[in-house]
C-alpha cells in the first residue's frame, strides 16, 4: 500500500510539473482575478470566505426558489419613459433588447388594481367619505340652528392629499422609479432574463460615465471613470460607502452578463427563425476583471459586489419584522402561504449571519452629516433617473429594478423610519403599518436585487471553478 500511494505522488507531482512547463504561466494566471479577492472586505468585518460559504450554501438556494414565485416574478414599471439628460437617439435594435410586456390575462387576479390590504390605512377613505355612504351612517348630518355642515371630500382635495403624500415619500425615497405611471406595465421577470443582448459601445459607456464623474463623490485630481482604489481612503466614510455601492453594482451587471453570454445564434424552424445559446464565458470575465486589463482594479470591483451585499443583507435584517407582516397577496391562496414561510425561512437564515453592516455610524455629526445626507440621497436619485437613458430595454428593466432594490435598501437603512423597529422580530402589532410603509414593487424590488447580487457571487465560484 505504502508503494502505491508514493506512486500516486509521483505521478501527481509529475503532471503538475508538466502541465506548468506545457502552459508557461497559466497556473499563476489562475491567480490574477481571485488572489486580491481575500480576506476581511473594506468598511465591514467579514471575510469574502465567510460571505461564499454563507451565500452559496444558505441564502443562494432559497432566493432562487422564492423569486420563482409570482408575487416576485411579476415586476411594474414604465420602460417608455425618455431620457432627461440628453437625446437618446442609441436605441437597441437587436431582438435580444426587446421586453415583452404581459398581457391582462396573464397577470395574477391579487396583483390587478390597487388591493385593500396594501392600502396604509385601515379602510378606503375615498369610499367612507362619500355622501351616500355618509348618508347611510348618519340620520341627520346638520343642525337647522347651527347651519348645514357638509362633511364630504372632494375628488379635488383628494388629488391634493396625493400630493402631500408624494411631498412626504420623496423625502425619505433614494430613487424615482415611478412604477404607478399611467405607462407602467407589468413584466413577467422570467420571461424576460438579465443577459448579454449586445447592447455595447457610446451608449452603454455613456451611461456609466455619467453615473461615476457626475453622480459618485470623488476626490481631487481623479479624472477617470471609476475611482482608483488608492484614492478611497481620501474621502469621507459616506463618501466611500458610496462609490463602493455604485461599482458594486457595476461589478453584479457585469458578472450577470458573462455568465449569461450570447454564445452563438442558431437557425430554427420555428416561426422565430433564429435563437440564442448563452451561457458563461470566461474570457469576457477576465477581460472585465483581470488586473492586468483593469489596471489592476478588476478584484477590487470584485470586493465591491460583496460590500453592497452585506449592506442590502443589513437592510433585510433591518426590515425583517416589516417583511414577516406583509402577506404577499397574489390570489392565490396555497402560494401565498407558501411565500410567507419562505420569507421568514429566509429571514431566519439572514438574521444569523455573524457580521452585518453597521449603518449607524454613517451621517453622525449635526448639520454637516445632514447636509451630505441629503447630496446622498439627492445623488442616488439622479442615478435612477439615469436609468431612463439605457438603449436596450431589457437593460433598462433589470438596470430599474436593481437600482430600485439599492434604493429601497438605502430607505431601510437611512430614512429613519425603521430606526427603533427590532430587527430581532419582536411583536410590532401595536405599531401602525403606515410608520414603516414598503409598496408592493419596493418589496419585489428589494428581494429581487438582492437576488441578483446573490447569483452574482454564486457565478464568481463557477468562473473561479473553470479558471483553475
Amino acid at each position: 500500500m505504502a508503494v502505491t500511494h508514493s506512486i500516486r505522488i509521483f505521478v501527481v507531482v509529475t503532471l503538475f510539473c508538466f502541465s506548468s512547463a506545457y502552459f508557461g504561466t497559466e497556473p499563476k494566471r489562475n491567480d490574477h482575478c481571485f488572489c486580491q479577492l481575500k480576506g476581511s472586505i473594506d468598511e465591514c468585518g467579514c471575510s469574502v470566505d465567510t460571505v461564499d460559504h454563507f451565500n452559496n450554501k444558505k441564502i443562494y438556494p432559497r432566493l432562487k426558489s422564492l423569486l420563482q414565485k409570482d408575487y416576485f416574478r411579476f415586476y411594474k414599471v414604465n420602460l417608455k419613459r425618455e431620457c432627461p439628460f440628453w437625446a437618446d437617439d442609441s436605441r437597441c435594435a437587436m431582438r435580444y433588447c426587446h421586453v415583452e410586456p404581459c398581457l391582462e390575462e396573464d397577470i395574477p387576479p391579487g396583483l390587478k388594481g390597487r388591493h385593500l390590504r396594501e392600502l396604509p390605512f385601515e379602510e378606503d377613505m375615498s369610499v367612507k367619505y362619500t355622501e351616500s355612504v355618509q348618508a347611510e351612517d348618519c340620520e341627520v348630518d346638520h343642525d337647522d340652528d347651527l347651519g348645514y355642515l357638509n362633511t364630504t371630500i372632494s375628488a379635488a382635495a383628494y388629488e391634493e392629499f396625493a400630493r402631500w403624500k408624494e411631498h412626504d415619500d420623496a423625502l425619505d425615497n433614494f430613487c424615482d422609479i415611478n412604477s404607478d405611471d399611467d405607462d407602467a406595465q407589468y413584466v413577467d421577470l422570467s420571461l424576460n432574463p438579465e443577459r448579454y443582448t449586445g447592447y455595447k459601445g457610446k451608449s452603454a459607456h455613456r451611461i456609466w460615465n455619467s453615473i461615476y464623474k457626475e453622480n459618485c463623490f470623488r476626490p481631487k485630481n481623479s479624472f477617470n471613470s471609476y475611482i482608483a482604489s488608492s484614492k478611497l481612503n481620501g474621502m469621507c466614510l459616506e463618501k466611500r460607502v458610496f462609490y463602493r455601492v455604485i461599482s458594486g453594482l457595476h461589478a453584479s451587471i457585469n458578472i450577470h452578463l458573462c455568465s449569461n453570454y450570447l454564445l452563438s445564434e442558431k437557425s430554427t424552424l420555428s416561426f422565430d427563425s433564429v435563437t440564442g445559446q448563452w451561457g458563461p464565458n470566461l474570457e469576457e470575465f477576465l477581460l472585465r476583471f483581470d488586473p492586468r486589463k483593469t489596471e489592476g482594479e478588476g478584484p477590487q470591483w470584485l470586493r465591491n459586489l460583496y460590500f453592497l451585499y452585506l449592506l442590502e443583507l443589513r437592510a433585510l435584517v433591518k426590515a425583517a419584522p416589516y417583511l414577516e407582516r406583509e402577506e404577499y397577496y397574489t390570489g392565490n391562496d396555497q402560494e401565498d402561504e407558501d411565500v410567507r414561510q419562505a420569507v421568514k425561512d429566509i429571514l431566519r437564515v439572514v438574521r444569523s449571519f455573524p457580521e452585518h453592516f453597521n449603518e449607524s455610524v454613517m451621517f453622525t455629526g449635526g448639520s454637516q452629516a445632514r447636509k451630505l445626507k441629503e447630496e446622498f440621497r439627492q445623488h442616488f436619485r439622479n442615478i435612477s433617473h439615469i436609468m431612463d437613458c439605457v438603449g436596450c430595454e431589457k437593460c433598462k428593466l433589470w438596470g430599474k429594478l436593481q437600482v430600485h432594490g439599492l434604493g429601497t435598501a438605502l430607505k431601510i437603512l437611512f430614512s429613519g423610519k425603521f430606526d427603533g423597529v427590532d430587527p430581532t422580530g419582536a411583536d410590532l402589532s401595536h405599531m401602525a403599518k403606515s410608520q414603516f410603509q414598503l409598496h408592493r414593487s419596493e418589496i419585489v424590488a428589494l428581494l429581487n436585487a438582492f437576488g441578483r447580487l446573490s447569483t452574482s457571487i454564486y457565478e464568481i465560484e463557477r468562473f473561479r471553478g473553470m479558471m483553475r
